[in-house]
């Protein structure tokens, strides 16, 4: 997309969002969002203040200069896949002590084992949350985030409610991820919008909500919908989020080169399955 079709893109979705986000929610306790006090004015301000640091679309380092092996700092080093055994989340773990990638990301059955395996190692655990679909109740998705935290995760990436956000509704969908932020007491929370479901216009929206909500990251895909991370995604995401904010290229990432490519369009994290085949300059057959 060009600049100018991106600004007027921009334009609009914040327009939406503002009038959306600050009407009351339904229960009439406060308005959407968690902000008792927010107005269309201060919302809209809020919003284009955070679109307008948007001309930033590669992180801090200069991907250009790196190298397969200095992807590994970049990597979640995932294992989602439903059949997953003890003994694969154990060689998961080892793996990410031996390579130093920045966490293992796991369903929250595997939390504790890999906080325990982990322990000490300068490795993150991340544990999903409302995976894959992102459809469950926004009190379910808390619990399950309250859970994770109590057994180890220092980060947690949620999905979230695709149907809600393409039906418009998205005060519901800032609520939603607000009590991900709140259950997760800190600890970083990535927002994974499904790029593969959402038109340009959607993919802006899921940004600007996360980022109102409090959200950490926002990340492109679970890897189990219909497509993974494209570079022109994760660059209109960069665009949107601008440098304060954490971008989180996730599924169909299996060569370095891929991965380059990636960083170079505005992703600070990969999330891969293939992480090993990355670093040392290889290709993977993986599906994530």
């Amino acid at each position: 997309m060009d600049e100018q079709l991106i600004e007027r893109l921009v334009d609009e979705v914040v327009r939406r969002v503002t009038a959306e986000a600050v009407r009351p929610a339904v229960t009439g306790s406060a308005p959407a969002c968690g902000c008792p006090s927010a107005t269309a004015e201060a919302t809209e301000t809020a919003a284009r203040e955070l679109l307008g640091t948007g001309a930033c679309r590669v992180g801090c380092t200069d991907a250009k200069s790196l190298r397969c092996e200095d992807l590994a700092p970049y990597i979640d080093h995932t294992l989602l896949k439903p059949g997953a055994t003890e003994s694969e989340i154990e060689k998961l773990c080892d793996e990410a002590r031996r390579y130093r990638f920045a966490s293992v990301c796991v369903n929250t059955s595997y939390t504790e084992l890999c906080a325990r395996l982990l322990a000490g190692s300068g490795v993150m655990v991340c544990s999903v949350v409302g995976f894959p679909l992102g459809a469950m109740s926004t009190e379910a998705k808390a619990f399950e985030t309250r859970d994770a935290i109590r057994h180890g995760a220092d980060e947690v990436d949620m999905v979230i409610n695709v149907g809600k956000l393409k039906s418009g509704d998205f005060a519901y969908v800032c609520d939603d991820i607000r009590a991900v932020v709140q259950a997760a007491a800190g600890r970083t929370v990535k927002v994974i919008i499904e790029t593969a479901l959402l038109t340009d216009e959607e993919k802006v929206a899921a940004c600007v909500l996360a980022k109102a909500a409090g959200a950490h990251f926002v990340k492109t895909s679970t890897g189990f919908g219909p497509g993974g991370a494209t570079a022109a995604d994760v660059a209109l995401m960069r665009r949107t989020v601008g440098d304060r904010m954490g971008v989180k290229a996730s599924g169909g990432i299996r060569d370095c080169q891929t991965a380059i490519q990636m960083v170079e369009s505005g992703a600070t994290r990969i999330g891969a399955s293939a992480s090993v085949a990355i670093v040392k300059g290889q290709e993977s057959k993986s599906s994530y």
